[in-house]
């Protein structure tokens, strides 16, 4: 009797546990060409360069708009190079808007040396750290894990953040900084002239 009844249980495990290492990473990035994103405001603070897209300039937001959109719950990660003084960040669970500071989704920090305290990894204004594990002038990993409630920010392997939603969260006034039912999508920011910030390799697996 027990073998009956564990033999559907061994299969399904079998076949859920398959059908997750079949699930692929998919290039959010061709490494050439803007396709598949698209600016915001002040359009010229983006470029590609020696195969990275690189933010320099006034305040501006790239957004994926590609045919993989929207992501719910996702591992998605990327390579990233900051230059002395710079301020970026990811944005997750977001949408396009023309101009300002997105308003929908959360945004994972991007910055070692820029005086705002919040550090490469944070949460930004929700859960931050003070300190960034990665220098200026070299590539690091990013990655950014959405699975249900739960947000995990990854930098060069090290678990930054780990911060599950409460059921009660509510969208605040100005910045719904909570995650949408729907999912959304991912974008970079340029944050000033003066932040100079690489992004390259940007890849995302999308989760059940």
């Amino acid at each position: 009797m027990r073998l009956a009844t564990t033999a559907p249980l061994l299969l399904l495990t079998i076949i859920a546990t398959s059908a997750l290492a079949d699930e692929k990473w998919i290039n959010l990035w061709d490494g050439e060409t803007f396709d598949g994103w698209k600016a915001s405001e002040n359009k010229d603070s983006w470029k590609i360069e020696d195969g990275a897209i690189v933010c320099i300039g006034p305040r501006s937001h790239l957004f994926y708009v590609g045919e993989h959109a929207p992501f719910k719950n996702f591992h998605f990660k990327c390579e990233v190079m900051t230059k002395p003084g710079a301020n970026a960040g990811i944005y997750f669970h977001t949408k396009y808007q023309e101009e300002g500071w997105p308003k929908h989704g959360y945004e994972a920090q991007v910055n070692a040396t820029h005086r705002d305290p919040k550090k490469t990894g944070s949460l930004n204004a929700v859960v931050n750290t003070e300190k960034a594990n990665h220098k200026d002038n070299e590539w690091f990993t990013e990655e950014i894990i959405v699975d249900g409630r739960n947000i995990k920010i990854i930098v060069n392997g090290e678990t930054v953040v780990d911060f599950t939603e409460e059921e009660d969260r509510q969208a605040g006034k100005d910045f719904t900084r909570i995650l949408s039912k729907d999912g959304g999508t991912f974008a970079f920011q340029a944050h000033d002239p003066q932040s100079e910030v690489h992004f390259r390799k940007i890849m995302v697996k999308k989760l059940p």
